[in-house]
């Protein structure tokens, strides 16, 4: 096995750009406060699950229910929009569960961690790796560096809130809602074409 750790970084890179937890920070923020709280360690095996589970079996499980990747993507990109119009506008969307278990599956393991962007990214840079000589388990080494990240953030949400302050909050909030809308429009404009006939 050819282990090529310039390959590595980039693949990490690729996918901490992509998943983007960082800019999801005033999100998270934004969720645990509805939900009472975040279960990091939950939403970080179930993210890890879901990607691990698209790198072997992505393709063929959306054969099985019918859905082939652009409109798994165009749907996902749908919901991420909703949650940067949240983020702007301060409209609600998605009604409080005070139940942290129900919330850490929707929306914030799936599809704010591993969105569509993330699942597709991921099957994409397999389908990448299988037509060239290059060794795609450092697929799942990057998806695992990142999933230690991911877990930092999440653990490290109450000390983020009280560095960034209520008024910081507030403006980083807005900045990365409009970042998240342009995100979602990304996903949809580079999916949506394929699904018109």
């Amino acid at each position: 096995m050819n282990w090529d750790i310039k390959e590595l970084l980039t693949l990490s890179f690729t996918l901490f750009a992509v998943i983007d937890i960082i800019g999801s920070i005033p999100m998270l923020i934004s969720l645990k406060e509805k939900m009472g709280g975040i279960h990091a360690l939950r939403a970080t095996l179930i993210s890890g699950a879901l990607m691990t589970l698209f790198f072997f079996i992505g393709k063929p499980f959306l054969n099985i229910l019918g859905v082939d990747v652009k409109s798994f993507a165009v749907a996902g990109s749908i919901v991420i929009f909703i949650l940067g119009l949240e983020m702007v506008l301060g409209i609600e969307f998605f009604k409080p569960d005070n139940n942290p278990k129900a919330g850490t599956v929707v929306p914030i393991a799936f599809p704010l961690i591993a969105g569509s962007g993330t699942l597709t990214t991921i099957m994409s840079l397999k389908a990448t790796f299988e037509r060239s000589d290059k060794n795609e388990w450092m697929i799942l080494l990057a998806i695992l560096i990142n999933l230690i990240i991911i877990y930092t953030v999440l653990v490290s949400l109450n000390r983020i809130e009280k560095v960034l302050g209520p008024a910081g909050l507030i403006a980083i909030r807005k900045f990365f809602g409009v970042i998240l809308l342009a995100i979602a429009v990304k996903i949809f404009g580079s999916n949506v074409g394929g699904l018109i006939k």
